[in-house]
């Protein structure tokens, strides 16, 4: 396959994935479909993991692939592919953030109120042995916002599953990116390669 219609193909992948960041994200700050207070959300949603680690900073990289794989494109040659392959690095910080951000809201668990009307982190100092995630009774302890744990756990999940394929496919289009950049694009047959 070559190397322009590979940047394509991810690029048409990553922009559902961005998407479905976007979406993860906006969902986080509504818990069991309800609205809070600022104040009573889990602080890593502000941090924004799926807006901006795994939309914005996929979208960039995503847009320049794109271009550089469609034919006849101003971007389909070596210049666009070493674009891609520079942007797709910036992708791969962004998809990184992206899990990070997230492996952290899933280890500190949800704010919510215990019962008492004051919201807290009841989860956030538990060790490895008696953590929340492998203890499913324990997600009782929050009233409010109801189902607050695994709105929290299944949402920031499918974050970091978003970010893990998402630096897979840019670490991927860094070494397409490299190839083009070395080799052509395959989309011009007039493109002399090093080869010639």
């Amino acid at each position: 396959m070559c190397t322009g219609k590979c940047a394509k193909c991810t690029a048409d992948l990553l922009f559902p994935l961005g998407l479905l960041a976007v979406v993860g994200n906006i969902l986080l700050f509504f818990p069991n479909g309800e609205v809070w207070r600022t104040e009573e959300i889990t602080e890593n949603i502000w941090f924004f993991p799926g807006v901006i680690g795994g939309g914005l900073l996929a979208f960039l990289p995503a847009s320049v692939m794109r271009a550089a794989g469609l034919e006849g494109s101003c971007c389909a040659n070596r210049c666009g592919m070493m674009l891609s392959m520079l942007m797709s690095v910036l992708g791969v910080a962004g998809a990184l953030y992206c899990m990070i951000v997230s492996v952290v809201g899933l280890q500190d668990g949800p704010l919510c109120d215990t019962g008492d009307g004051i919201f807290i982190y009841p989860f956030l100092n538990s060790t490895a042995e008696e953590s929340y995630l492998f203890n499913q009774t324990s997600w009782t302890v929050c009233v409010q916002p109801h189902n607050v744990v695994m709105w929290n756990v299944v949402l920031f999940s499918i974050l970091l599953s978003i970010g893990t394929l998402e630096a897979v496919l840019l670490l991927a289009q860094v070494i397409n990116g490299l190839i083009g950049c070395l080799c052509g694009t395959c989309m011009n047959k007039n493109q002399p390669t090093l080869m010639e």
